[in-house]
């Protein structure tokens, strides 16, 4: 550790208490995309505190703040705040009983299904750090409170917002995320990290009959079903084995009774890759299996194809992922990892992109280190281990938060430190 990381990291241990307390507290009061009022209030005060200067309500629920330290780069961290419409199953003493309604007023179950409560105790722990040693380090640094990522639109709505004219330009743009890997693993990769996904709702259009007479129809069913299986050998049959892709269909809905054949079909399904052509390729051969297999069927009417989210693929800069990497090894040394590639998709680079500067992106663990080796050596990972959006999912609270805590530091410090 060298003097600069351990000046700063020093008061770790003073604060640790209150951001474990933090952290209880947000995961039991988790809030949907673009509803995190309480949140983003609890975050502007404590910058406030810290002395930032704080602006909130970017894109509805944003809060930035800012703290000038001197000559020196200007380094972006970057925190999503947003929970899921998930009920919560983990049985812990602070679990989420939050519930909520959409828009036909359903009532909706609320949980932080996939670590943001951790992203936000971490960096409010990091701009704590960074406010109470700015004799240790020189420049700006930045800490933004992003809402609305699960539904890919939060980093926009801030940038739509005038976040390019809100927050001074950074040099680099910094973020992490809690991963099912074991507690106090941190794992870096440079180039591509995180795949575009793509989220597409297809109308099947077919002749409603009675279910007695289905050659008086146009069966939606049928067909729904002939294009499910088909879809399935776009990544198995078209895409080279060793390009990496992800093609599911995650909702069907047709139909309102067993002896009615219905008029219509409508298959909602997503897709991960990881470069424009694949992407390009996977969308196309969408498309020609939608309307090809409703040609095949007589449908009366052409499918409809519609984009219904879209991520952008995350792919961290050369040169600040080494800068961070060996910042990382210098610190957690054996727990300093080069990460696999991963599926899930993230909407944070749309902030770097918009200041036109680069950004890197890491993992850090989230599984009681035990019960992941425990897993491992059955063999049984995938079955044992939850992972993140599952109702059993739930960092174990140290040493998570040490680690979010001073990975979020550490790579900072990798330029403010200096």
């Amino acid at each position: 550790m060298n003097d600069v990381n351990r000046a700063v990291l020093s008061g770790l241990a003073e604060i640790r208490a209150d951001l474990e307390g933090l952290y209880r507290d947000v995961h039991q009061h988790p809030e949907l995309g673009l509803q995190e009022h309480r949140t983003a209030q609890k975050v502007s005060d404590f910058l406030r505190g810290f002395g930032y200067e704080v602006t909130d309500g970017i894109g509805g629920t944003g809060v930035i703040g800012v703290l000038r330290n001197g000559d020196g780069p200007t380094v972006m961290s970057r925190a999503d705040m947003d929970a899921l419409p998930v009920r919560e199953q983990t049985g812990l003493p602070y679990a989420s009983t939050v519930t909520t309604t959409d828009g036909n007023d359903t009532e909706q179950p609320v949980m932080h299904a996939c670590g943001h409560d951790v992203h936000v105790t971490a960096l409010v722990g990091c701009a704590q750090l960074m406010a109470q040693s700015q004799d240790s380090w020189h420049g700006t640094f930045v800490a933004l409170f992003q809402p609305s990522e699960e539904n890919g639109d939060g980093a926009e709505a801030m940038i739509n917002d005038g976040l390019t004219t809100k927050a001074p330009k950074p040099d680099v743009v910094l973020a992490q995320h809690v991963l099912p890997y074991p507690a106090g693993y941190v794992g870096t990769r440079p180039g591509s990290f995180l795949s575009a996904a793509d989220s597409l709702r297809i109308t099947l259009h077919g002749r409603g009959a009675h279910g007695s007479m289905p050659q008086a129809a146009v069966d939606p069913i049928v067909l729904a079903a002939l294009i499910i299986v088909r879809l399935q050998t776009i990544v198995s049959r078209e895409l080279a084995a060793t390009t990496p892709a992800v093609l599911t269909v995650g909702s069907i809905h047709a139909g309102n009774g067993p002896n009615v054949i219905p008029d219509s079909a409508v298959i909602e399904l997503n897709v991960r890759t990881y470069d424009d052509a694949t992407r390009k390729q996977v969308r196309q051969a969408i498309e020609r299996i939608v309307r090809t297999e409703s040609e095949a069927s007589r449908s009366p009417k052409a499918p409809e194809i519609e984009q219904i989210t879209s991520f952008p693929p995350t792919v961290n800069d050369d040169e600040a992922t080494q800068r961070v990497a060996d910042a990382f090894a210098a610190y957690f040394t054996d727990d300093a990892h080069t990460i696999d590639l991963q599926t899930a998709s993230e909407d944070m680079s749309e902030v770097p992109d918009a200041f036109g500067v680069p950004f890197t992106y890491w993992g850090i663990g989230g599984i009681d280190a035990k019960l992941y080796a425990e897993a491992a050596e059955k063999g049984s990972i995938a079955q044992d281990i939850p992972v993140n959006h599952s109702p059993d999912f739930a960092p174990v609270i140290q040493p998570t938060l040490d680690t979010a805590v001073s990975a979020m530091t550490v790579a900072a410090l990798a330029w403010l430190g200096r």
